[in-house]
């Protein structure tokens, strides 16, 4: 599975940013995908995540300004940043996995650089 992410950038404080991340190759239809991000110093976390399932949690942090959505048939999920803040800068990644296994698969995208700057 090759995962490609586009959408990073920076942008002032209050600003807004969608990223995406669309996965190819051999794909699975249960696949969980979510996206984590990186600051940095710092470990990488978890923003949002929509589960094989359908459900969708997201990070305290991201609650009531980030919306994760996916589209099946394109095999992409998108992120939406509204209300950014500088502590949002980081590197965000895309993850494709089995939620129930990730030894099954479990694959990374190469990361997109958000700053949120003024």
């Amino acid at each position: 599975v090759q995962l490609v992410e586009s959408g990073g950038g920076l942008v002032k404080p209050g600003g807004s940013l969608r990223l995406s991340c669309a996965a190819s190759g051999q794909t699975f239809s249960t696949a969980a995908m979510g996206w984590y991000r990186q600051a940095a110093g710092k470990q990488r976390e978890l923003v949002a995540v929509t589960t094989s399932g359908g459900r969708i949690n997201y990070a305290d942090s991201a609650k009531g300004r980030f919306t994760i959505s996916r589209d099946n048939a394109k095999n992409t999920v998108y992120l939406q940043l509204n209300s950014l803040k500088p502590e949002d800068t980081g590197v965000y990644y895309c993850r494709y996995y089995n939620d129930y296994d990730p030894a099954e698969y479990n694959y990374w995208g190469q990361g997109t650089q958000v700053t949120v700057s003024s």
